[in-house]
């Protein structure tokens, strides 16, 4: 059942989803080659908690860290261990935080000393399919219409893999909730959009097949080929006017440029 939102919870949606990018952009200057993933989880999961929250993913449904932190081919639900950031790495880092009693929910992808253009072209489309996805967001379409533009920009004119097995969700006092929203799909199908719903949008894109498979942990998801993946999310409201985007990447780029290490790709 689709659980909706009041304009004063998706304001306190809108902190949750901030804490979320605040994270994100708190994490860019240790993100560089040398640190280790486990170090990164740590930062992360202080930072969190020292604002008065709660990091979403630790210990939901056993999950062992505070973020998913997944790399190259990794595609999403990488654990963080004692594995070394390199140069050339693409580093997706997914971060839910629990404040006020909502959760909130994105995901970025950052490159680190990256130099392959193939590689840098995977992040900026898939962020601009996050866009393109966002833009159908408003009331009377579906959920097929936002799946339809992600793949058509990614897949269909970019000849990238869409992941199917794994897929955006409702979001709100539980982390996940009614609806599912696919990153593929056609137009005019699936679940009506109705003001005050609240659902996280996230492409996983992989440079090559569609196709992924899980490690024996049981949680880091990789491409079958084990070409790299890239992930971008964002929490948003569907509101009377469209869409309103409650959580921020721009935080995230503005210390991206003050960075040496994670190659700015807008």
């Amino acid at each position: 059942m689709i659980q909706f939102k009041s304009e004063e919870e998706i304001e306190l949606m809108r902190i949750s989803s901030l804490m979320v990018s605040g994270t994100h952009a708190a994490l860019v200057p240790f993100i560089q080659p040398g640190v280790t993933l486990k170090k990164l989880d740590k930062i992360a999961e202080e930072f969190i908690k020292d604002q008065g929250a709660y990091p979403s993913f630790l210990g939901y449904n056993g999950f062992p860290a505070s973020l998913c932190l997944s790399v190259n081919e990794e595609v999403v639900h990488g654990i963080p261990s004692d594995r070394i950031v390199k140069e050339g790495d693409i580093l997706s880092v997914d971060c839910g935080v629990k404040m006020n009693g909502f959760h909130g929910d994105s995901a970025f992808t950052f490159p680190v000393c990256v130099t392959d253009i193939n590689h840098l072209n995977l992040l900026k489309v898939t962020l601009e399919s996050l866009t393109k996805g966002i833009q159908q967001v408003k009331v009377g379409n579906r959920t097929g219409d936002i799946g339809y533009a992600i793949q058509n920009h990614t897949e269909k004119l970019h000849g990238y893999g869409v992941v199917r097995e794994l897929v955006g969700h409702g979001i709100g006092r539980n982390l996940h909730e009614a609806p599912d929203i696919p990153n593929y799909g056609k137009k005019g199908n699936g679940y009506r959009l109705i003001a005050g719903m609240v659902i996280a949008i996230e492409p996983m894109i992989n440079l090559g097949t569609h196709k992924v498979k899980q490690l024996k942990d049981g949680w880091t998801i990789i491409t079958a080929d084990n070409k790299p993946s890239a992930h971008f999310e964002h929490t948003v409201a569907v509101t009377k006017n469209g869409y309103d985007i409650l959580s921020n990447h721009e935080l995230i780029f503005n210390e991206i440029k003050n960075s040496e290490y994670i190659t700015d790709f807008q």
